[in-house]
């Protein structure tokens, strides 16, 4: 559904809708909205979400490398939010005079009727009108796609161990696109996977591999200090990993991936982590949104003309008093941030006080680069190396919410580090998932 009004009249819908628990209701079991609802307390949140987990996105390369289990980087949301309701489902239609907001579930709509609305929907793969593409590249966004991904190169690695020494090349030939953190992250991390598959390959040895990571910006991970891109950037050319930057990509045809800078590239297997887009659940409410879909807040994270809708987190335009000039960029820790702003806020606006201003400075950025190597800004000191692994480790693991998740995170680690690396397909390939995502879907 896309309509932004319920046709029923007002007083019907109180009547027959269901109650949102607390008051409070939550669209989006993502960061932003499970944070939230599992800071409301015993207060207590109804959330709507397609699935029944929360997804802690910066472990998806850990996933895809096999380095840990997919089944624990993801939090249920009824043991996550033990005082929240939960309905499997994805927000329809908005009646705002009316404080109801249609699901659309498995098995019918359902109303729901709420005090406070809080928007926290997400965001999906950014998919580009390149020839190709939606077709053969395969997603870097979800759970399913990190075990796709990591399904699709050791399958490469069967179809090369079963071609003629002649015909690897395309089988043993890996490009990424996109030089931020996704990109970067996942092509060291599958990079190290492979090497360690190929000590099972004895047919493979020394057979020619080729890793290419294309960027269209004209620096990779360009959102990091200088110096520690160029480190970066070091790392992994040192491993025999391509980058090529200023490089856009063309075309995704005929088993080819062709950029703009002259590059063609034989290759069976394309990732696109080339950037996000926000969901389209704002415009198609009758919402404010800017020019690139988000929802527009205000410095209270209230949407624009709206004093009981509010929005967070990957699919809002968020200000920040801490950076005037610049909107929040779509991370975890900012997510976070801003569910606590906001549950902070309607705790004081029920004691009869003000809300404050959203504020918040970035503690840090940090990314792993495989082979016990990583990058770190914290505060403004730059680590790298080891220093820079143990911290982006401790920090994930202190950021995951459950300890249950944390110790089986923490175990998963130790057995990579002792134990050979599992190289198990699972599951049948299939095609490629579908790059992007439904404008209305919450996460």
């Amino acid at each position: 559904m896309t309509a932004a009004t319920v046709t029923t009249t007002p007083d019907r819908a109180r009547t027959e809708a269901r109650p949102a628990r607390g008051g409070l209701l939550v669209v989006g079991g993502g960061f932003a909205g499970a944070s939230l609802a599992r800071m409301a307390g015993r207060e207590g949140a109804t959330i709507v979400s397609p699935e029944n987990f929360m997804l802690y996105t910066p472990l998806l390369p850990d996933v895809a490398a096999g380095t840990v289990e997919p089944r624990h980087v993801v939090m249920p949301l009824r043991q996550m939010c033990p005082h929240a309701d939960l309905i499997l489902g994805a927000a329809g239609s908005l009646d705002e005079e009316a404080r109801v907001l249609t699901v659309v579930t498995d098995t019918g709509t359902v109303d729901v009727s709420y005090d406070r609305l809080v928007l926290a929907p997400g965001v999906g793969a950014r998919a580009l009108p390149i020839p190709g593409l939606a077709e053969h590249a395969v997603g870097f966004k979800n759970i399913e796609d990190a075990v796709h991904l990591r399904n699709t190169v050791l399958h490469r690695l069967d179809q090369a161990d079963a071609a003629a020494p002649g015909d690897r090349d395309r089988h043993l030939t890996f490009v990424f696109v996109g030089g931020g953190y996704a990109g970067v992250e996942a092509v060291a991390q599958l990079h190290e996977l492979v090497q360690h598959a190929l000590r099972s390959y004895p047919r493979l040895k020394g057979a020619p591999q080729r890793w290419i990571l294309a960027d269209a910006a004209p620096r990779i991970l360009a959102s990091v200090p200088g110096n520690l891109g160029a480190y970066a950037a070091r790392q992994l050319e040192r491993r025999g990993i391509e980058i090529h930057t200023d490089a856009r990509l063309l075309s995704a045809e005929d088993g080819r991936a062709v950029f703009s800078d002259g590059t063609d590239i034989a290759t069976e297997t394309l990732v696109w982590s080339a950037g996000v887009a926000p969901s389209g659940l704002g415009a198609a409410l009758g919402l404010p949104v800017d020019e690139i879909g988000r929802i527009r807040v205000d410095e209270h994270l209230r949407v624009e003309g709206r004093e009981r809708i509010h929005a967070l987190g990957d699919a809002a335009r968020v200000p920040n008093a801490a950076t005037p000039d610049a909107f929040d960029p779509p991370t975890c820790q900012h997510a976070l941030r801003q569910a606590r702003c906001l549950a902070r806020n309607m705790t004081r606006e029920r004691r009869g006080k003000a809300p404050k201003p959203y504020a918040f400075k970035t503690l840090g950025q940090m990314a792993l680069l495989g082979r016990h190597s990583a990058i770190a800004d914290v505060a403004g000191i730059h680590l790298r190396g080891i220093p820079a692994w143990l911290m982006a480790r401790t920090y994930h693991l202190n950021r995951l919410p459950l300890r249950r998740r944390r110790l089986r995170v923490a175990a998963d680690w130790f057995v990579s580090e002792v134990f050979p690396w599992d190289i198990t397909q699972l599951g049948s390939l299939g095609h490629p998932r579908p790059l992007g995502g439904s404008p209305n879907r919450t996460t």
